[in-house]
C-alpha cells in the first residue's frame, strides 16, 4: 500500500511540475508568444512550425490551441491555417516528451534550488517567473525517477507479477484508458512520460504502452474541445479540427501497432525510447499527411460548427473568451478588445447625438438611449471577466494594463450615461417644446462635438498604444475644451443681454448641454492619466506653493 501510495503521488508531483512549466513559461513569454504565431503563418509549412516551435516551449499543445483559437475568433487567421499551426504542435510536445525520456535526473536538484531562490527574491519579475519554470522542471525530473522507484518495487511483487503474465492487449481500451487519463490530468505530456517510464520498469508491456501513448494523443484533443467548450462558434473550430486529424490518426494506427513492436524493438533495447519514439513517430505522420488536406478538415468543420451572425452592438460579448482565462497574456488582450467595442459604441452614441439635436429625430434619440444599456452590459460583463483572472499570476506590466482596462471601461461606461440625460434633455427641453438654438450658440456645440469626437477617437489610440506623446496632447486638449467652455458660456450671456429670443428659450439646455460636453471631454482625457503617470510625466499637484509671508526682523 506504501508504496502504491509513493507512486500515485509521484504522478501527481508530475502533474503539478507539467503545470508550473507551462503556466511560467505563458506568464513569461505569453505576449511573445501570441506575436511569434502573429507573424509565423503566412504559409502551412511555416504555421506548422511556429506551432511546433511554440509547443516545445510550452509543453502544451493545449495551450498552443487556445491561444490558437483566439486568433480565430477573433478574425487574425483563417481556421486552416490554425489547423496547421496544431499540426506542428502535435510534434512540439512529442519533441520534449524524448527529451524527457533521457535520464535527467541529476538536473532536478539544481533546477529547483536555482528555481526557488529566483523564485522567492524576485517574485514579481520575469526572473522570478522564470524561476517557477525551473522548479517544474525540477519537479517534472524528480517525479519521473520516484516514478521509476516505486514501480520498480511494485512490479517485483509476486501478485503484481501474476497480474502482468496475465494481461492481454485490448487496443480499444488501452486508447480510452490513455484519453481518459490526458484530460484527467490535462497534459498528454505527462501521460506519454508516465507510460514510457511504466513500461521501462516493466510494471506494463510494451505493447500496452503504445495502446496508452495513442490514447493520450487522442486525449489532448479531447482536452482542447472540452475547454472551449463555452467559447464563440470560431474558437471551437480549432479544436474541433485538432480532433478530427488525432481520431483518423489514432483509427488508422491502432491495427498497426504489433508492426512497430516487431520491427522497431530489435533495434531500441530501451523500452522507454521506444515508446517516446512512437509518439514522436506517429505525430510528424500524422503532421505530412494532414498538412495538405487543412483546406477540406476546415471546410468540414465549418460545416459541423457553422458561424452565427452576430450584431456586434448588440448580443453578448464577442471577445471575452473564457477558455483563455488560464493564460493571463491573451485574457488580457480579449478584455482590451472588448474594451474598444464598447468604446465604439460609445463613439456611434455620441456621433448621433448631433444629428439628434439638429435633426430633432426622435427615433434615433429612442435608439441612441437603449446603446447605452449595450455599453453597460459591456462594461458589466468586461469588469466581471478581469476579475476572474488570477492577480497572482499577472506580471508588473499586465497589472497596470488590468487597471488600465477597468478604468477605460468605467470612463466609457460613464459617458455613455452623460449621452443618455443629454438625449433626455434634448427631447424633453427641444424636440418637443419645439425650441431651437440659435446660429450662433449651433455653431458653438458644433465645435465643441467636433473636438469631442476627436478627443475619443485620440483616447481610444491612447488606450491601444499607449502613445505618450499622444496622452500629452489628450491632456492638453483638456485644457483647450475647458477654455471654450467657458468662453461659449460668455458669449451664450451676451446674446441673452441681447435679447436674442433663441438664446432666451434654450438657455438652460444650452448651459447644460456645454457643461455636460466638458464633462465628457474630463472622462475622455482621463484615459492619459496612467499612461503619462507610468511614464513619470505627470506634476505631483496643480496648486501652486504657498508664498510665505517675510517674517519681520528681530531687533536685538
Amino acid at each position: 500500500m506504501k508504496h502504491l501510495l509513493n507512486l500515485l503521488a509521484a504522478v501527481a508531483l508530475l502533474v503539478w511540475g507539467t503545470y508550473l512549466v507551462r503556466t511560467g513559461i505563458l506568464r513569461v513569454f505569453g505576449a511573445n508568444l501570441r506575436h511569434v504565431l502573429a507573424r509565423s503563418i503566412a504559409t502551412r509549412p511555416a504555421a506548422a512550425m511556429a506551432g511546433l516551435g511554440v509547443t516545445a516551449l510550452v509543453q502544451s499543445s493545449t495551450a498552443t490551441a487556445l491561444i490558437v483559437s483566439s486568433f480565430v475568433g477573433q478574425g487574425l487567421v483563417g481556421l486552416a491555417t490554425a489547423l496547421a499551426v496544431m499540426l506542428g504542435a502535435d510534434v512540439g510536445t512529442s519533441l520534449m516528451a524524448v527529451v524527457f525520456s533521457f535520464d535527467l535526473s541529476w538536473l532536478s536538484p539544481l533546477f529547483i534550488l536555482v528555481g526557488v531562490v529566483l523564485f522567492i527574491t524576485r517574485q514579481s519579475s520575469p526572473l522570478g517567473r522564470f524561476g517557477r519554470v525551473l522548479i517544474g522542471l525540477g519537479l517534472m525530473l524528480l517525479a519521473l525517477r520516484l516514478v521509476a522507484e516505486s514501480t520498480g518495487i511494485i512490479v517485483r511483487a509476486p501478485a503484481v507479477k501474476a497480474m502482468l503474465e496475465s494481461l492481454s492487449s485490448d487496443i480499444l481500451l488501452e486508447i480510452t484508458v490513455g484519453a481518459v487519463l490526458s484530460v484527467l490530468a490535462y497534459s498528454s505530456l505527462a501521460i506519454v512520460l508516465l507510460t514510457a517510464t511504466l513500461a521501462s520498469s516493466g510494471a506494463i508491456p510494451v505493447d500496452v504502452a503504445l495502446g496508452l501513448t495513442l490514447g493520450a494523443n487522442l486525449g489532448s484533443g479531447l482536452l482542447a474541445v472540452v475547454a472551449t467548450a463555452n467559447s464563440a462558434v470560431e474558437v471551437r473550430q480549432v479544436p474541433m479540427g485538432n480532433l478530427v486529424f488525432k481520431a483518423v490518426g489514432v483509427l488508422l494506427a491502432a491495427p498497426f501497432v504489433g508492426l512497430w513492436v516487431r520491427h522497431v524493438s530489435p533495434y531500441i533495447a530501451e523500452h522507454a525510447t521506444l515508446v517516446v519514439l512512437y509518439h514522436l513517430t506517429f505525430n510528424i505522420i500524422i503532421g505530412l499527411v494532414f498538412l495538405g488536406l487543412t483546406h477540406h478538415v476546415s471546410r468540414l468543420v465549418e460545416q459541423w460548427l457553422p458561424k452565427q451572425d452576430k450584431n456586434m452592438v448588440a448580443g453578448r460579448p464577442h471577445h471575452l473568451d473564457p477558455s483563455a482565462l488560464a493564460t493571463p497574456s491573451l485574457a488580457i488582450s480579449n478584455a482590451a478588445r472588448e474594451a474598444l467595442h464598447q468604446a465604439d459604441v460609445v463613439e456611434t452614441m455620441l456621433l448621433g447625438m448631433l444629428r439628434v439635436i439638429k435633426d430633432n429625430d426622435l427615433r434615433m434619440a429612442e435608439e441612441l438611449r437603449k446603446m447605452d444599456d449595450t455599453v453597460d452590459q459591456l462594461y458589466s460583463a468586461i469588469k466581471y471577466y478581469l476579475t476572474k483572472i488570477s492577480r497572482e499570476a499577472l506580471g508588473e506590466e499586465e497589472s497596470r494594463r488590468w487597471t488600465d482596462i477597468i478604468s477605460f471601461t468605467i470612463n466609457m461606461e460613464q459617458i455613455g450615461d452623460i449621452i443618455e440625460r443629454i438625449l433626455i434633455d434634448i427631447e424633453d427641453k427641444k424636440i418637443r417644446k419645439g425650441r431651437n438654438f440659435s446660429d450662433a450658440g449651433m455653431a458653438e456645440i458644433c465645435e465643441l462635438h467636433a473636438r469631442l469626437v476627436d478627443n475619443l477617437r485620440l483616447g481610444m489610440s491612447v488606450f491601444l498604444n499607449g502613445s505618450i506623446r499622444d496622452a500629452q496632447k489628450l491632456l492638453e486638449e483638456k485644457a483647450r475644451f475647458r477654455d471654450l467652455e467657458r468662453a461659449y458660456a460668455g458669449t451664450h450671456l451676451t446674446r441673452l443681454a441681447e435679447n436674442t429670443a433663441q438664446s432666451i428659450e434654450t438657455s438652460s439646455l444650452h448651459l447644460d448641454l456645454i457643461s455636460d460636453l466638458k464633462r465628457i471631454n474630463s472622462h475622455i482625457c482621463s484615459i492619459a492619466y496612467p499612461i503619462l503617470d507610468s511614464a513619470g510625466a505627470l506634476a505631483p499637484s496643480r496648486l501652486r506653493p504657498p508664498v510665505m509671508p517675510e517674517q519681520p526682523s528681530r531687533v536685538l
